[in-house]
């Protein structure tokens, strides 16, 4: 029969472990979010309301916004944040980042030629250049979370 050392002790820690590890991760997370959110804003044309919509959530988007990303953090209940650009006064945010085709208009100036409006990509490609450093301090809080609890 072998006996473990210091079982409470241990017993203890591991329970310990899902409050810290969520804290940390919910602090990584954020972390990326916000770097992933600078970087939008930066490459955003404007200065105005677009620039002004993009952020990052918790809970539910705003009205009229575009999702970039939901992420899932596997410890189970919310840790899903989501990063969107867009809002109810700045509803075009999706046309920014991918343009418009020429068109015929509608409406007070019917039958006139629309030239569309080329691709000013600031979204996606943020989000793209973003996630391998996200992944890195989502896993960095994860490590650090289990040194808290092993101390």
């Amino acid at each position: 029969m072998s006996k473990i050392l210091n079982l409470i002790r241990l017993e203890r820690k591991l329970k310990r472990l899902p409050e810290v590890a969520k804290a940390e991760i919910r602090a990584g997370m954020e972390a990326a979010a916000n770097d992933i959110v600078a970087m939008m804003k930066s490459l955003a044309p404007g200065n105005g309301a677009l620039r002004d919509s993009i952020g990052w959530t918790w809970g539910k988007v705003p009205k009229g916004a575009g999702i970039v990303a939901a992420v899932k953090a596997q410890t189970g209940g919310d840790q899903t944040i989501t990063i969107y650009a867009g809002n109810a006064e700045a509803y075009y945010a999706r046309w920014v980042e991918f343009g418009t085709a020429p068109h015929k208009n509608g409406g007070m100036y019917a039958g006139t030629q629309n030239p569309g409006t080329k691709a000013r990509p600031f979204f996606y490609v943020s989000w793209r250049a973003s996630k391998k450093a996200a992944k890195g301090k989502v896993r960095q809080a994860v490590r650090a979370a289990a040194r808290k609890v092993a101390s």
